[in-house]
């Protein structure tokens, strides 16, 4: 029967969007039966081509996986990069939007989703490069943030970059998908205080 991408066997089809749509089809699948149980095998059986087909695009079941979590990420960042760079809003306002946002998106994508959650899980456990590039990218526009807001005299800190990376660290209960879910019922500060205490660790005098 005839693929909607490439007769069975043949060479893979050259019309543009191709990996997306594997990329796509592999998504649907992690949500539908979950990312360990998801094989190439599956994808290709789902897209009416051989498994070889999928190979040519994708060199490993992993680097599809990556793929798919780096697809993911990219979504979640541009929404931040959008809040990171408004400057019509005062440094530390887009902070706030930012840190709510920054939650938002790791509890909806990859914690409200269990079988999402299982593949991002698998992503941190084995250090996928997608990942460290997703927690750099993170980084850099909390640097970019916290240096408006040094230069505009809200923030008093002296190495933006470092003080970017002890506000991700300090929010890591609220952005990793796993501490997400363990620590939901365990006593701590809610975001909006552990948001406040970090805009007064910036020096912003007018946090309450």
């Amino acid at each position: 029967m005839s693929s909607p991408i490439t007769e069975l066997g043949s060479k893979p089809a050259e019309a543009p969007g191709t990996r997306c749509i594997i990329l796509a089809t592999a998504e649907r699948l992690f949500r539908e039966i979950g990312y360990r149980k998801t094989t190439v095998a599956d994808i290709a059986k789902s897209l009416r081509m051989s498994s070889a087909n999928v190979y040519r695009y994708f060199e490993s079941k992993k680097a599809i996986n990556e793929a798919v979590a780096e697809r993911l990420m990219a979504e979640m960042e541009a929404d931040l990069a959008s809040i990171a760079s408004r400057s019509s809003l005062p440094p530390a306002e887009r902070f706030r939007e930012f840190v709510r946002a920054l939650n938002r998106h790791s509890t909806e994508r990859f914690t409200t989703e269990r079988r999402m959650h299982e593949m991002v899980e698998v992503a941190m456990t084995e250090s996928w490069d997608v990942v460290h590039r997703h927690i750099a990218r993170i980084d850099d526009m909390l640097c970019h943030l916290v240096a408006d807001g040094a230069r505009s005299g809200e923030f008093q800190v002296k190495d933006p970059m470092v003080a970017a990376r002890c506000v991700h660290a300090a929010l890591i209960r609220f952005c990793h998908p796993a501490l997400i879910v363990q620590c939901a019922e365990e006593p701590g500060p809610d975001l909006d205080q552990m948001i406040s205490f970090l805009l007064r660790g910036l020096g912003n005098s007018r946090t309450p």
